[in-house]
């Protein structure tokens, strides 16, 4: 009984992709590919999720979503990342569009953050990605159209919400010049407890007010 016990575990983590963990610590050991096997947003069968927004999020935005309330050094704000939060419209649309669907449409919505190999990468990357962006363009237009560059992904289901982390560097580079940032993160992210309602995020501070083009203009401008 033993032997078939033991051949089960190890079963079991042979299918298990290192960079789709859920529950477990991240690992020092990040496995980098090319963006054209990368994996991307998954969106299940519902394909009306794909065009509700995210935008990018502020970094003190960054911070509250992963429950950091006390931070006083510069790599503590990780400026290196780049993080997308659901807009207004999308955080009401998903619960509208479960209601009309008479609970059978998903609420779960979609928060992914990329952490650069560098502030000068990430700031050339910014410059060339829009503040606002339909989650079905993710993966044409930030994954895959990050030429020359190669991507880890790290997908995590909390709750309501699920985190998608892409580390990023140019192709050719060895090591992660950043990966004490994205080993914070994505502690981080393992330790948040379930998102049971995201409409908290209305609360967050741009998310205060339904009049998401009043505050389009201050996102841009903060990047």
């Amino acid at each position: 009984m033993g032997e078939k016990e033991d051949k089960k575990k190890k079963k079991k983590q042979k299918h298990q992709h290192p960079n789709d963990q859920t529950t477990k610590q991240p690992s020092s050991d990040y496995s980098f590919k090319p963006i054209s096997d990368v994996k991307g947003l998954r969106f299940g069968g519902q394909f009306i999720v794909k065009s509700f927004t995210i935008r990018r999020a502020r970094p003190l935005e960054l911070l509250n979503l992963l429950s950091l309330e006390k931070f006083d050094t510069k790599a503590a704000t990780f400026p290196s990342t780049t993080a997308f939060l659901p807009t207004n419209f999308t955080i009401l649309a998903h619960h509208a569009w479960h209601t009309l669907t008479l609970g059978l449409g998903t609420k779960k919505s979609k928060v992914v953050l990329f952490v650069f190999e560098s502030e000068k990468m990430k700031a050339a990357m910014e410059r060339m990605w829009p503040p606002e962006i339909p989650l079905g363009e993710v993966n044409k237009k930030l994954i895959r159209g990050s030429s020359g560059c190669e991507m880890a992904r790290f997908k995590f289901r909390k709750g309501c919400i699920t985190f998608y982390v892409y580390a990023v560097r140019r192709i050719g580079t060895l090591g992660f010049s950043c990966a004490d940032d994205l080993r914070l993160i994505l502690e981080y992210v393992v330790a948040l407890n379930d998102f049971l309602d995201h409409t908290a995020m209305l609360a967050m501070p741009n998310q205060r007010s339904l009049n998401y083009a009043a505050t389009t203009a201050q996102v841009a401008m903060a990047h």
